[in-house]
């Protein structure tokens, strides 16, 4: 990155129009970076459905805990990740894995192929697909700088994610509170705005925008997953088709959750307190 800002900064500083242009660039390599354990997930499952031998000696399930475990020792051992980000995706894989558990039992999707690493009916590859989110969450966190503006109390937003997580199961007995959720996610965060910095100038974006752009994201990639057979949902049980569009609504509350969860490790800091922070320390 130092090598490219070495080469670019000039042309960019040659007119605004450059400028805008070398910060969309960066905006995306960050996020492209950010997106390194989900991207390499993603490139797996898929990869794994098109070339997987048959003849292989391991399962393809197995091979994807196996790929996904490799992955996150590599990201630790080279420092892209914190061990403290790692803690709190690891919690995020145990929660996630935990709902898996949940869900095929009834029946809201499957995992069609055999694998020896499994409990009961959930492949133990899958608590790494939700770890992912919590990655690029953690990732993108440091990458971009991110503040905010107008950040409700903390322990709302612990409250939010339990209720979110609780309904998760609970409205399979009795009435979902889901449109509830939502409604409460735009009280809490309806004036909060996330400060991030592509380039060298901060910009900002209300926070609720930015948790429905990455949950759009994820649904295509969830669109990529399914494609690949790594689950099925009831609806793909004759053939592959197109996730219904309304699943977006659980990942927009599943980001919410893992976005509380990454604040445990990085505390959310109001934009002007960071900016008086980097005045004392510029001054020093």
């Amino acid at each position: 990155m130092a090598t490219l800002d070495e080469r670019a900064r000039p042309w960019a500083r040659k007119s605004r129009w450059n400028g805008y242009a070398y910060e969309f660039l960066l905006f995306g390599l960050k996020q492209a970076w950010a997106c390194l354990f989900g991207g390499l997930m993603l490139a797996l499952l898929v990869g794994t459905k098109l070339f997987w031998p048959e003849a292989a000696p391991i399962a393809r399930y197995d091979f994807l805990v196996v790929a996904a475990i490799a992955i996150q020792a590599s990201l630790l051992a080279l420092k892209l990740e914190r061990w403290d980000e790692a803690l709190v995706i690891f919690m995020f894989h145990v929660v996630g894995t935990i709902m898996e558990l949940f869900k095929t039992a009834h029946g809201s999707w499957i995992y069609p192929e055999d694998s020896v690493l499994r409990i009961g009916g959930v492949p133990l590859f899958t608590g790494f697909m939700y770890a992912c989110v919590g990655s690029y969450i953690a990732r993108i966190w440091r990458l971009f700088d991110i503040t905010f503006i107008r950040y409700p109390p903390f322990w709302t937003t612990h409250i939010l994610a339990v209720l979110i997580y609780a309904n998760f199961f609970t409205h399979h007995y009795m009435i979902d509170i889901r449109v509830g959720l939502f409604a409460l996610s735009v009280l809490l965060f309806g004036r909060t705005w996330f400060v991030f910095t592509p380039d060298q100038t901060a910009r900002r974006m209300p926070m609720l925008m930015g948790a429905v752009l990455v949950s759009l994201f994820i649904w295509f990639a969830e669109n990529l997953g399914t494609f690949a057979g790594a689950w099925i949902y009831p609806n793909q049980a004759d053939g592959w088709q197109m996730v219904p569009f309304e699943k977006m609504g659980a990942w927009y509350l599943l980001m919410l959750i893992s976005f509380v969860l990454v604040t445990l490790v990085h505390p959310p800091v109001h934009a002007c307190v960071a900016r008086i922070r980097q005045g004392i320390w510029r001054a020093a």
